[in-house]
């Protein structure tokens, strides 16, 4: 194999900058290893387990957290998007230094006490925009 085929070859797998377990720590049935998420997909499970995770819930760290949950009983004003929003793009800046913030759309449903945060943010070491949509509802 030639010099020129081999950087091809690497240029063409796609390289991993960031990597976590799943969170329910399934194994691969082959190798037996933990699997685990890359990139996006392991950017997209951190921001949606800080959004969901409210303050003073983790132990020893109770900064930790977006409170969005602790929001679904509000009422639906212009004050409380903005603090939803202002929530959203705490979590970046202060617990995820991989990705930066490029929208937020909320679709909030103050009938069924539920809303649908929608998330536009890039890597920090791509160009491509990615989308996650987390939906928060009431718990009986």
């Amino acid at each position: 194999m030639s010099k020129l085929q081999d950087l091809s070859e690497v240029s063409r797998k796609e390289r991993e900058f960031y990597s976590d377990f799943f969170s329910d720590f399934s194994r691969n049935t082959v190798t037996g290893q933990l699997n685990k998420k890359t990139n996006e997909e392991a950017v997209k499970q951190s921001v949606k387990n800080l959004l969901l995770t409210n303050k003073y819930e983790r132990l020893f760290h109770p900064e930790i957290g977006s409170n969005l949950t602790n929001m679904l009983f509000e009422n639906n004003t212009t004050q409380t998007q903005v603090m939803l929003e202002t929530y959203i793009e705490d979590v970046f800046e202060n617990w995820e230094p991989r990705a930066e913030l490029l929208s937020t759309y909320l679709d909030i449903k103050p009938d069924q006490n539920a809303m649908d945060v929608t998330i536009r943010f890039r890597l920090l070491n791509s160009t491509e925009p990615v989308s996650l949509t987390v939906v928060l509802e009431r718990k009986r």
